[in-house]
């Protein structure tokens, strides 16, 4: 099966939608995060558990990896191999502009919707979120646009599927995505 590569603004589901499709197709799932724990650990940072990210070492490593374009660079080229051999979900921000392989799913969600689903995954309020969302757009904009060119957000054209997400259930959505695989299975 080729790869799903699943894409879309901060919050908008990828990473709970991912994990429904990767159940219900019995694949694995990967997402740029894994690869960036993968490198650090090789580095030799104890990265390990959800939350590493929000300690002192991984605010470390991300402080190391806001210095350098070679770490998006590495995670990228480990997905788009991934991407390649297939039978894999796989989330990023990136990859449906870099492989030429895998069904390209964007997921689509306004900005509100997305602080709404963020504030309660982080146990925080819809205003914070909606800043830190804002933040967040614009910079994987800039960074994606100097690393690559990519019109992240704006150039949908890499999609095969696109998807909205506002008010509706992950359960839906990965519906959505399953039938159209089923639909265009070859």
């Amino acid at each position: 099966m080729q790869a799903i590569i699943m894409c879309g603004m901060p919050a908008v589901g990828k990473t709970t939608v991912a994990k429904l499709l990767a159940k219900e197709l019995d694949l694995p799932l990967v997402g740029g995060g894994d690869i960036l724990k993968e490198i650090a650990r090789e580095d030799g940072y104890n990265a390990t558990g959800d939350d590493w990210w929000d300690t002192a070492e991984g605010m470390k490593f991300l402080k190391e990896r806001e210095g350098s374009p070679k770490f998006d660079e590495e995670v990228d080229a480990r997905l788009l191999k991934k991407a390649e051999r297939g039978n894999v979900v796989i989330t990023s921000y990136t990859l449906p502009w870099l492989s030429k392989k895998g069904l390209k799913v964007w997921l689509a969600g306004t900005p509100g919707s997305r602080a709404v689903r963020m504030a309660k995954r982080d146990s925080s309020t819809p205003e914070e979120c909606m800043r830190v969302i804002r933040k967040r757009d614009k910079e994987n904009f800039a960074l994606y646009k100097k690393l690559y060119g990519i019109e992240f957000g704006k150039d949908l054209s890499p999609f095969q599927l696109v998807v909205g997400t506002d008010d509706i259930p992950a359960k839906k959505v990965a519906k959505e995505i399953l039938d159209y695989l089923s639909l265009n299975a070859t």
